[in-house]
């Protein structure tokens, strides 16, 4: 029986790391490298005449193991191409049961989705692996990908991100490129991407699955992809490409709750557990602090509680109940 919606868990993807399969001595590398997700690439940073060589060392990359707590990940070429199902096959049949999800790119309508998760379901069966477990991350580049991305994010219960690609997106709709001391006065180039993120956001929050911004292509600004990766934490999306090592420290740090945000999250959530229990009075509403809690406040936190859990937080400050 394919795997349930309820047995997927949270997987971190703070950071999301690009890696060119062709390369094996950065494959290497990443393995080592704290992102919380790697996807080894088949599609754009791998030239056509390479595609093959990067499917064999990504299958023994993956089936030689050392990859951690990480999220594996493999990208695709998309349907368009002739490259698909040779990627998802070989790969698949070769490291299934060492591979945690399949990025498809340039996605513009759910049948392509459909269409990988009954490959990805055909190849399952025929190799013995658990049916559903590999998890499919979606990618919009486009404008018919955005239109329909309602439907693509509820296609499969495979699907556990949609992505935001930005510079095939800014192609395919004519967008001019903008960047710091080309803006026009009073224009902030974040608001270009603004509804384009809100839509992706609202399309995979819909169907409980994670929204992942794409990358910042100049690798040695860190200083400037913070800050483009607080406007997309700020929506509230929940991770980030990073194309350089040295940007992962940031990616995990902006997308991680701050210490203080997440043990509040804690403390509200097991505070309402007892005001609403036998012992606690059974009260809908309470103060903890200064502050009063509802079952709005327990929502709220739950989202906060997750995310530092799912980043490995510890807590460092704990409620107890009032004594008699």
């Amino acid at each position: 029986m394919p795997i349930s919606d309820a047995a997927r868990t949270l997987r971190p993807r703070r950071s999301n790391l690009a890696v060119p399969g062709s390369s094996t001595k950065m494959i290497t590398k990443a393995k080592g490298l704290p992102a919380d997700q790697v996807f080894l690439d088949i599609e754009d940073a791998v030239a056509p005449l390479a595609k093959p060589e990067a499917r064999r060392n990504i299958v023994a990359a993956l089936t030689e193991g050392g990859w951690g707590e990480k999220v594996r990940t493999v990208r695709v070429n998309d349907w368009t191409t002739q490259w698909t199902y040779t990627d998802v096959v070989e790969v698949v049949s070769g490291a299934g049961a060492d591979l945690d999800c399949i990025m498809l790119p340039k996605v513009q309508s759910a049948d392509q989705v459909v269409a990988l998760d009954l490959l990805l379901t055909q190849i399952e069966k025929s190799e013995g692996l658990e049916v559903g477990r590999i998890g499919i991350e979606a990618q919009i580049e486009n404008a018919r990908g955005l239109i329909a991305v309602d439907a693509i994010a509820a296609a499969s219960p495979r699907v556990e991100t949609i992505i935001f690609g930005p510079a095939d997106f800014m192609a395919s709709i004519n967008m001019k490129s903008l960047v710091v001391g080309e803006q026009p006065p009073g224009y902030d180039v974040g608001d270009a991407y603004h509804y384009i993120l809100m839509r992706i956001l609202m399309a995979a929050r819909a169907n409980d699955q994670q929204a992942i911004d794409g990358p910042y292509l100049q690798i040695r600004d860190v200083e400037g992809f913070t800050r483009v990766a607080r406007r997309s934490a700020a929506l509230g999306l929940d991770g980030k490409w990073v194309l350089h090592p040295g940007q992962i420290d940031a990616a995990n740090e902006v997308f991680s709750p701050r210490q203080e945000d997440y043990d509040h999250a804690e403390n509200i959530l097991d505070a309402y557990e007892w005001y609403t229990s036998e012992a606690g009075g059974k009260r809908g509403a309470a103060m903890l602090g200064d502050e009063m809690i509802d079952e709005a406040s327990r929502k709220m936190a739950l989202v906060i509680a997750g995310k530092g859990r799912a980043a490995g937080m510890q807590r460092s400050d704990r409620w107890t109940p009032p004594q008699d």
